[in-house]
């Protein structure tokens, strides 16, 4: 893979991404802009992601498990991987799961599902979503266009005839899968609708492939025309199946799906309830393993939790615990990326100090201010940051960077404060008991280190 490095010394991040940017990070919540300007570290998990890519961009399907604890970056890779699937020419559509929305459910909680990922499908020209009716416009111009390439002229009669056939020939290919044949017939009504300047209808069109009606007589008293299903919760992933396959005709290079707070279908309460959307789960897993569901890629975020309670989480339901538990042979301390589960590990000491001197020079940049801190003060808040019970393992970006985000603040509203006046007037790391820890025992951030020094 080729890497792709960001250095925000050298490279200027356009200010609406970066005040964004900033801004997400400070709340804690996970920027949809710009993460690769904020990447430390990664490079193995990325890796693996890009491995997958290629996998669907060759016709077949690939499924990945996204597990870590809260704040641990999971959201983070998730939009980082959905930047570069968009780059290199994929669709993507991603969702949270919430009680409202599920994989399997009666009253709208799994179409609900789809027409969040509809709502936020996205391509390379439209990144930030809603690029539905764009890509079908796309579609259409493409097959036009290979018509202007042969010689025919748009105002031939020979030109129509072309068109028609050609956009049928793409269509016809759909008709032989699950959906297949509605889906075709409201994608050729559209084509006709569009020609036509019918916008009522093509908005019609549209509604349905977005899955919107809740009745097949609503369906036909707007398209014009009966239509033998609706898209709603028993059948809405045959329908994302068809999206993966169409996204390949229409010359992309496959369907990139993620689905994040997976915790969600954990909390369900009700088992029976809990075990159908993980019977969904694992239907999803032997078609994109098995090959029937070409260019589709699945990406489901979650907590340990939800993999591995044995009582309410995947291990819980036997099939797929046999699928997704670690073999006997994956030990600690040896790295598998190959496998369906990804974990995340805690990053390192060096990789946290990176991304502190990156979030203060990418700060410096936003507010065209200096920040006060001096590269010895950012050591000692990472020791600080360090120093709690359990911090060595457990403290995750998240965490640390709102903390160093108010601290940033104060200095930068406050000029008559010092770093020492905000975290302390000295960082002494001691036991609760009152006994000074000993330099063995404080973990220490490196003392040359710049950010620099990790590229993906």
């Amino acid at each position: 893979m080729t890497n792709e490095r960001i250095e925000p010394e050298s490279k200027k991040v356009p200010k609406r991404i970066l005040s964004a940017l900033l801004a997400s990070v400070s709340a804690g919540v996970v920027p949809r802009m710009g993460t690769p300007y904020l990447a430390i570290g990664r490079q193995d998990e990325i890796a693996a992601f890009l491995s997958d890519l290629e996998t669907v961009d060759s016709g077949g399907g690939s499924m990945r498990f996204l597990i870590g604890r809260y704040g641990s970056g999971k959201s983070f890779l998730i939009q980082l991987i959905r930047g570069y699937a968009l780059e290199r020419g994929f669709l993507t559509a991603d969702a949270d799961l919430s009680p409202e929305r599920r994989l399997y459910g009666s009253g709208g909680s799994g179409v609900a599902t789809y027409r969040e990922l509809l709502k936020n499908l996205a391509s390379k020209a439209s990144p930030e979503g809603g690029a539905l009716p764009k890509i079908i416009a796309k579609w259409i111009s493409e097959v036009q266009f290979k018509l202007v390439e042969r010689g025919l002229s748009p105002e031939s009669d020979v030109y129509a005839t072309e068109l028609n056939r050609l956009i049928l020939e793409d269509l016809r290919q759909m008709e032989f899968l699950v959906g297949g044949f509605d889906f075709a017939r409201v994608l050729t009504a559209y084509y006709r609708f569009y020609a036509a300047g019918d916008e009522m209808h093509r908005s019609a069109c549209l509604r349905w492939l977005r899955g919107e009606f809740s009745t097949k007589t609503e369906a036909r008293a707007e398209l014009g025309f009966s239509v033998s299903e609706i898209i709603g919760d028993d059948n809405w992933y045959d329908y994302l199946k068809l999206w993966a396959a169409m996204s390949r005709r229409m010359g992309y290079r496959g369907l990139i799906v993620f689905l994040d707070e997976c915790v969600n279908l954990y909390k369900i309460s009700n088992r029976i309830s809990r075990e159908n959307n993980y019977e969904k789960i694992l239907s999803m897993f032997n078609d994109t393993l098995q090959g029937r569901a070409p260019g589709l890629g699945l990406v489901l975020g979650g907590t340990p939790q939800f993999l591995e309670d044995q009582r309410r989480g995947l291990f819980s339901y036997e099939a797929l615990r046999s699928r997704l538990c670690d073999s006997r042979f994956a030990l600690d301390g040896f790295k598998n990326l190959i496998g369906p589960v990804i974990r995340l590990r805690r990053l390192s000491d060096e990789e946290l100090y990176a991304l502190i001197s990156r979030v203060t020079t990418l700060y410096a940049q936003n507010y065209d201010w200096q920040p006060r801190v001096t590269p010895e003060e950012q050591e000692q808040f990472l020791r600080l940051c360090l120093s709690r019970a359990g911090a060595d393992s457990m403290i995750t970006p998240r965490e640390m960077l709102r903390d160093y985000m108010t601290v940033l603040n104060i200095l930068m509203q406050n000029p008559g404060a010092g770093f020492s006046d905000v975290v302390g007037k000295a960082v002494t790391l001691k036991h609760e008991d009152g006994e000074a820890e000993s330099a063995a025992e404080t973990p220490s951030a490196p003392k040359q280190f710049t950010p620099s020094d990790i590229e993906f």
